[in-house]
């Protein structure tokens, strides 16, 4: 038996094909029982007009009665037969309502289904619905013309942010010579000197920007580097490794439950950016004397989780957290340490690798990014 769903398209339109059966149906019944000349109501003669002479005529009027009484009859079973089919024909009319329902919204569930299945990261994908030109079709191509406008907005967008990127960086490297050459001078003043300290982390802050910028547009138009053998376990290692200082002096304890496990091809260099800024994600925005969970499993994908603890956090407001320079309260900050632009990365690099990035307030407090790519065996495991 099939199902309805209340408040749809779907629903309507098996109504009103229902209706239109069962109204035509029950019209022919009618004309049936119309052109059938059937009587559905007979009259018996009363006792005083039942002859009583002649035997002949009494025997006719008998006949008469017998022939009313079983036109009756008929016209009762014709009635009860009208109505049985017409119960009939409502259910009937459901069905072929519903099937033609389901029949003329194909198209419509087609269409909904492709474009869903469209993101920001796969805009050159079109519906290319084929058929008559009809109203459905050109649903369908309006919709390819607006994915088109789209996919331009976005790729101008990137170029823009890319071109500026490295556009600035020359200004850039000439004011951090200038801020040098300035504070290098024998006879150079106290306040001089002063000022090009002060400058320096805020040069530093914009080249860490600029960086960040250029790899996000690298890693948003999907261009992959050299393309090589990777090991999740063994990146992750190292980027703990490599931040023993800084975790050091946060006090901060690190579980690390690595498997090496199946390994996977992608660009190694943004791979590590994306491991990288996980960590220095869980390592900037940590309380004193907290800790930081690292695992990597592997089966149907190459996984890589990192956990911290902290206060419970609204899911929310997570959920933002990839998007472009966004950041939860100072509560959790606590400085403004940070572009802002590292799980956005850390989301357009796992995007470009045909993986997701997956943020979770977890309920006893705190934050758990997990990192899901496809796992694709390297030559070194095929030929073992």
């Amino acid at each position: 038996m099939f199902k309805l769903r209340d408040g749809t398209v779907g629903l309507r339109f098996t109504v009103l094909y229902a209706a239109a059966f069962l109204a035509c149906g029950a019209g022919l019944l009618a004309l049936a029982g119309a052109f059938s000349g059937v009587e559905f109501s007979s009259v018996a003669p009363a006792p005083g007009q039942v002859p009583t002479g002649d035997p002949a005529v009494q025997r006719i009027h008998a006949l008469e009665a017998q022939i009313t009484d079983l036109k009756a009859g008929y016209a009762r079973q014709l009635l009860l037969g009208s109505l049985l089919a017409l119960a009939v024909m409502a259910a009937v009319s459901l069905l072929i309502g519903r099937a033609m329902a389901r029949r003329v919204l194909r198209p419509l569930r087609t269409i909904t289904a492709a474009t869903r299945e469209i993101s920001a990261d796969d805009l050159d994908r079109r519906l290319a619905v084929t058929g008559p030109d009809d109203e459905v079709k050109n649903l369908a191509d309006t919709i390819d013309g607006l994915l088109g406008r789209l996919e331009a907005s976005f790729d101008a967008q990137r170029r823009f942010v890319a071109n500026a990127s490295h556009e600035l960086r020359t200004p850039l490297t000439t004011m951090r010579a200038l801020v040098d050459v300035a504070a290098a001078k024998p006879d150079v003043a106290l306040s001089t000197v002063a000022l090009a300290d002060r400058l320096r982390p805020g040069l530093d802050d914009v080249d860490r920007l600029l960086d960040g910028l250029l790899v996000l547009a690298r890693a948003q138009h999907g261009v992959l580097g050299e393309v090589s053998p990777v090991y999740l376990a063994d990146v992750a290692a190292q980027a703990v490794t490599d931040r023993a200082t800084s975790i050091a002096a946060k006090g901060l304890s690190v579980t690390q439950e690595l498997s090496r496990g199946t390994g996977m091809r992608g660009d190694v260099a943004l791979l590590a950016r994306m491991v990288e800024n996980l960590l220095d994600n869980a390592v900037i925005h940590n309380h004193e004397g907290g800790w930081i969970r690292v695992a990597t499993a592997d089966g149907d994908k190459v996984r890589l989780v990192v956990e911290t603890g902290g206060p419970v956090l609204d899911q929310r407001e997570v959920d933002e957290l990839a998007r472009p320079f966004r950041r939860l309260g100072v509560d959790r900050t606590g400085s403004d340490v940070g572009t802002g632009l590292g799980l956005s990365i850390v989301a357009s690099i796992a995007a470009a690798h045909g993986g997701r990035l997956a943020l979770t307030a977890r309920p006893q407090g705190g934050l758990r990014s997990e990192v899901a790519l496809p796992s694709v065996p390297t030559a070194a495991e095929v030929g073992a």
